[in-house]
């Protein structure tokens, strides 16, 4: 019975995905080094309820315990960071990338990323035709170009791809996240923002959340969150 659950089950698991390691000009980070290691990511399951404090950076990657054992990359402003997968974005669904800026007085190894300090830096949504077709599909990698006028200072890095496969009913979209600590270097004076905090920054029924992406085939598509900020 055990065996034949077992068996039953690892589909799905193959089937899900994690976000191990950071990317920069460098080249890829070892996995779980500079990305806070989650409770369970062995597993590779995602995240499904948006009123979790799991959303902000995944199972228990918000403690102080988990960012004091993560490393720090230090990017420049303008450059392109990123994240390996493992093994591939297999659902389809819209890529996107947050980041929220330390307070004076802590380090990205003690923030736990709480309050409404989050910015969206990158949201990608599908191409429409007869089907829905996702940029991000298949990738081993994904990566975003900082902006040049991001203030310098540590930040934690949040990638987010939403699975929108079962997301026909409310509750249903699955999140695939990490958090990464990076310090900025050779900042400029921008202002980011609107500024949002996770939990709280989407509902189950926002409309990019709760929607049935296979019929009627979507004619657009409303990406969850705030607006995001170029600089």
């Amino acid at each position: 019975m055990k065996l034949t659950l077992a068996f039953a089950l690892a589909p799905l698991a193959a089937a899900h995905y994690v976000f191990p390691a950071l990317t920069s000009g460098a080249g890829s980070t070892p996995d779980w080094s500079y990305v806070r290691q989650w409770t369970g990511y062995y597993t590779n399951d995602p995240v499904t309820s948006v009123d979790s404090l799991d959303i902000r950076c995944n199972v228990d990657a918000s403690s102080a315990t988990v960012g004091a054992n993560t490393n720090t990359l230090s990017v420049a402003a303008g450059s392109t960071v990123g994240f390996t997968v493992k093994a591939s974005i297999t659902h389809p669904g819209p890529l996107q990338f947050y980041l929220a800026k330390v307070p004076s007085g802590q380090t990205a190894k003690t923030f736990d990323g709480s309050g409404n300090v989050w910015f969206k830096i990158f949201g990608q949504g599908p191409q429409f035709g007869s089907s829905l077709t996702w940029p991000s599909s298949g990738a081993t990698q994904v990566s975003v170009p900082l902006p040049s006028s991001l203030p310098s200072g540590e930040y934690l890095l949040r990638v987010e791809h939403i699975a929108l496969h079962t997301a026909s009913t409310a509750g249903g979209a699955q999140f695939y996240l990490s958090c990464g600590q990076i310090n900025v270097t050779g900042g400029g004076s921008g202002s980011p923002g609107p500024l949002v905090a996770f939990p709280g920054a989407y509902k189950a029924t926002d409309p990019g959340l709760l929607i049935n992406i296979y019929y009627p085939v979507p004619t657009s598509y409303t990406l969850p969150g705030p607006a995001v900020w170029t600089g």
